[in-house]
């Protein structure tokens, strides 16, 4: 991977970036000259870091947004934000997510890790089309992961009202994360826009920490015993984020371009996942004319 630093009119927004592989790659991209939009959920984690990593890099050009993306109205309100103040965008990087043992609903009544994990990065992704068309070059990695094998969606029911299993929803959102990236490609990469996703590894992370009990604690010891750094990690987002050449549509592990499962291969599934998708988050693209 190139050293050679990049214009510091690069402008890259990352999503979960106050914590984990995320705060590693936006450090990773503010040493190399981009100015970069740092995305969290908690304001007062956010300006720390915020305040750290530009302590840090020596790079003035950094910001922070506070924004939950498991809310629809949030994910537009912060595009909104980001459209008025660049115009141009480089690179999107959509690493927020979650993992919650317990199911749970929105404001909006969208089950919370289907939500966070998959429609924010759809509804993001389309809000920034503009500005990513802007750069003439623009990139949009998503943060997947190997746990999609084994997943099947239920189109039926895509928000796990059945027999929900915090895991299982899990599984399934990553495994939409591997179609959404194959039918985005699809669609633009004509138009400029490069996008490709990644399993960045199983790292120690404060990933599930916050569900408590014994998931927590077996979670917690999994980490102890098996997990790779959160600098492991956030290295190889990095690497997707930098990387001259990239395979449009493509899954990656450990920087190399890799099979997913055949399920996250079904071009009818992320067909299907694609058309559910832009009806669900109709009402926050409506003003755009979705």
């Amino acid at each position: 991977m190139s050293s050679a630093p990049i214009s510091a009119e690069r402008v890259s927004v990352i999503t979960g970036a106050t914590s984990g592989i995320g705060r590693i790659a936006a450090a990773g991209l503010a040493r190399r000259g981009d100015r970069v939009i740092l995305i969290g959920r908690d304001p007062a984690r956010g300006q720390a870091s915020l305040a750290q990593l530009t302590a840090e890099t020596g790079n003035p050009g950094l910001s922070f947004i506070a924004a939950d993306l498991s809310s629809m109205a949030e994910v537009r309100r912060l595009a909104d934000r980001l459209r008025a103040d660049h115009p141009r965008i480089d690179l999107l990087v959509n690493n927020a997510g979650a993992l919650f043992q317990l199911r749970q609903e929105s404001a909006e009544g969208l089950e919370l890790t289907f939500a966070l994990n998959h429609l924010a990065y759809f509804l993001l992704s389309d809000l920034l089309l503009e500005p990513l068309r802007q750069s003439g070059a623009g990139r949009v990695v998503n943060v997947a992961s190997t746990a999609h094998r084994g997943a099947n969606l239920d189109f039926d029911d895509l928000q796990t009202t059945r027999g929900y299993s915090g895991w299982r929803a899990y599984q399934r959102s990553k495994l939409a994360n591997i179609l959404f990236t194959r039918a985005f490609a699809q669609r633009y990469a004509a138009s400029g826009i490069v996008t490709a996703c990644l399993h960045p590894g199983f790292v120690a992370t404060r990933f599930g920490d916050a569900n408590g009990g014994l998931f927590a604690l077996a979670l917690g010891a999994a980490k102890r015993l098996f997990a790779e750094s959160a600098e492991t990690g956030g290295q190889r987002l990095l690497f997707l984020a930098t990387t001259p050449t990239l395979e449009p549509g493509g899954y990656y592990a450990k920087n190399a371009l890799t099979n997913p499962s055949a399920a996250a291969r079904s071009e009818a599934s992320a067909e299907r996942l694609w058309q559910i998708s832009l009806d669900l988050t109709h009402p926050w693209r409506e003003e755009l004319g979705g």
